[in-house]
């Protein structure tokens, strides 16, 4: 599997290593990919790719997760989204919603994840729920 993130705060970056502990825990070989610095990846070669953004200004995907998607060249269907976000920007309808625009370009099957900022406390937990929930429905599908 692999990590695949954008982070200029560092939240969404926490998210990433929180879901690469949790798999490596379970003996999953997982690598990480720093949008905008790692060079490009064949999606193909992995089972899952997560994906991990925060959102921009009002509701827009950053520049970077952009040419990242454009990279690609294709819409890879073992895409999992992950991302963070902050409602004192553009409240609930804009929250995470580069998260939403990268779920439905990628037609994703599977739910995503959406972070208030960091992922500590209660949120740490709605991760590793998320991933058990991933994990679960990958395997149901493989």
């Amino acid at each position: 599997m692999i990590i695949a993130y954008l982070t200029y705060s560092g939240n969404t970056e926490e998210v990433a290593l929180m879901i690469r502990d949790y798999l490596q825990k379970d003996g999953i070989e997982v690598d990480l990919h720093r949008i905008g610095i790692d060079a490009p990846f064949h999606p193909e070669t992995y089972d899952l790719v997560f994906l991990g953004t925060f959102t921009w200004e009002k509701g827009a995907t950053p520049d970077e997760v952009k040419d990242f998607v454009w990279e690609i060249g294709y819409k890879p269907s073992n895409m999992v989204i992950f991302g963070t976000g902050d409602t004192q920007f553009g409240g609930d309808d804009l929250f995470c919603k580069a998260v939403d625009k990268l779920s439905v370009f990628y037609g994703s099957s599977h739910p995503v994840l959406k972070i208030e900022q960091s992922p500590r406390g209660y949120q740490q937990r709605a991760v590793y729920d998320w991933l058990e929930g991933v994990l679960h429905h990958a395997k149901s599908y493989a």
